[in-house]
């Protein structure tokens, strides 16, 4: 299974009135009806009271985790407590949360450049990393895949917000067009994707926490799934992005819930 190619950033991913590109996928085994579990799991926390006066601090704590979970993934499991000390200095860690933290500001440009939004996303990520030389610049392997993920970024599609984030999340880990840090960067993107496309405009929701939980040898297994490009494949691991985002929604209540308590 491909995704939709196209050239030049900015245009829509099929013609007005052409059919959906993306909709096939809500057919897929198991896909709908996790994407709908996953939005109810989301909505259920965007309803929650302390929304109403401590969304920021509820965004903040959820960047923190975030960051923390993504590190994770990544193979560096730090305890919150020292990130919240800021002692830790590992680079993985200190990219994840540097990336975590800029969010806020790509929400508006990453719909409209995504190119420009994942070179910094890089950047970011392994500037303690890679060679300063190699910052934000995607290897040459990576152009014409580059060009359907930014189709999928940018284009208009009646599929949800959570789908659309998996695959801008499986295509940009299993393509790693950087080299180092794709994984954080993926992550990163995927959020951006849900934040912009309305599932969790308030960002208090942590599905890299979700990714953690259900664990990173089957956050790598549904990857491996992914990267086959068959349609079971694709199921299996839209399906498992659904659980993240709903396991993460239970991060972001238990952030609501522990703020209430004070």
């Amino acid at each position: 299974m491909s995704i939709p190619v196209r050239s030049g950033a900015g245009r829509p991913a099929t013609p007005p009135g052409a059919p959906d590109p993306l909709a096939p996928l809500l057919e897929l085994p198991g896909v709908r009806a996790a994407a709908d579990a996953a939005r109810a799991g989301v909505d259920r926390l965007l309803g929650h009271r302390v929304l109403r006066r401590e969304s920021a601090g509820v965004s903040t704590e959820s960047a923190l985790r975030g960051a923390r979970a993504s590190a994770a993934l990544a193979g560096v499991d730090i305890p919150l407590a020292d990130l919240r000390a800021g002692s830790v200095t590992d680079p993985v860690v200190q990219g994840a949360l540097r990336a975590s933290a800029a969010l806020g500001a790509m929400v508006e440009t990453w719909p409209k450049a995504p190119g420009q939004v994942l070179a910094r996303l890089h950047v970011l990520a392994a500037a303690d990393l890679a060679d300063p030389a190699a910052l934000g610049r995607p290897g040459v392997h990576a152009g014409p895949r580059l060009a359907g993920l930014f189709s999928i970024a940018t284009g208009v599609t009646a599929v949800p917000a959570t789908i659309v984030a998996g695959l801008v999340h499986g295509e940009l880990a299993a393509l790693a067009p950087f080299g180092v840090a794709d994984g954080v960067v993926a992550r990163a993107a995927a959020r951006l994707t849900g934040i912009s496309r309305g599932l969790d405009p308030k960002a208090v929701s942590v599905p890299e926490v979700g990714f953690a939980e259900l664990g990173r040898d089957a956050y790598g297994e549904a990857l491996a799934a992914y990267a086959s490009g068959t349609p079971d494949g694709v199921a299996a691991w839209l399906v498992h992005c659904c659980r993240a985002t709903e396991h993460g929604a239970l991060e972001g209540l238990a952030i609501c819930e522990s703020l209430l308590r004070g």
